[in-house]
């Protein structure tokens, strides 16, 4: 089917008088249906142009949203502090090794106690990427991907794939600026993550008790809570499965 606009019409006279702006003639014609001329304001068309475009896009939706759920992490164990919201957030920025694996709890303080040896103990052995989760004593929510598991080193670790994160309130993932590869820094003292202008992008105790938060070259982020000191009310640290 095809049509065009008319922009003028041919009175009994023969003289030509222009529409008036608002209007549309609209001439319809096709192999299997009569020719037809149909007048409708450009209110109208504007109108039929917009339900068009939502009917797309409910048809598009329900394919978008069965893609999200493919992709959300299916974690094996119970969670204090993630819930589907958490992870439909998180999952868009972790690496795509890590999808399609079900996630593992292999540290948690209503669990283990708070203790960075515990810790350090439960990921011995582990080669596979980490999620620390933390909620403060505010109830903020926040923590870090780290690309390799937790463990006590001279060095720093760790790779790109690293981001820091923050639900306070809205959901802001900090990823590598490439600045420096301050990545993970860990030994019995304090576990850090991201550093070199004089604070870490987050720092905690031997006691996972007492933690900060500073903005740092390694990641460009805010603070990841409401202060930059902070008090752990409880901490989950989940692993891949694979």
């Amino acid at each position: 089917m095809w049509y065009s606009r008319v922009q003028s019409l041919t009175e009994k006279s023969g003289a030509m008088k222009l529409l008036p702006e608002n209007i549309k003639v609209l001439y319809f014609a096709s192999d299997c249906v009569e020719p037809y001329v149909e007048i409708i304001t450009v209110k109208d068309s504007k109108r039929r142009l917009s339900l068009s475009s939502s009917e797309e896009s409910e048809a598009e939706e329900p394919e978008y949203q069965e893609e999200a759920d493919e992709i959300l992490p299916v974690l094996s164990d119970y969670s204090q502090l993630l819930d589907d919201h958490h992870l439909e957030r998180l999952a868009a920025h972790m690496p795509a090794r890590t999808q399609g694996y079900p996630w593992q709890l292999v540290y948690s303080t209503a669990i283990h106690g708070s203790s960075l040896k515990t810790l350090y103990r439960n990921m011995a052995g582990l080669d596979s990427p980490v999620l620390l989760v933390i909620k403060d004593m505010h109830k903020k929510v926040f923590g870090a991907f780290s690309s390799d598991p937790f463990r006590v080193s001279k060095y720093c670790y760790g790779t790109g794939e690293t981001f820091l994160f923050s639900f306070n309130p809205d959901f802001q993932a900090y990823r590598w600026s490439g600045e420096n590869s301050y990545f993970v820094g860990g030994n019995l003292e304090s576990l850090q993550i991201g550093g070199g202008g004089g604070g870490f992008g987050l720092w905690l105790d031997a006691d996972l008790y007492h933690g900060s938060s500073f903005s740092c070259p390694t990641f460009r982020n805010a603070p990841l809570s409401t202060q930059e000191d902070f008090i752990v009310q409880d901490l989950e640290v989940w692993t891949v499965q694979n």
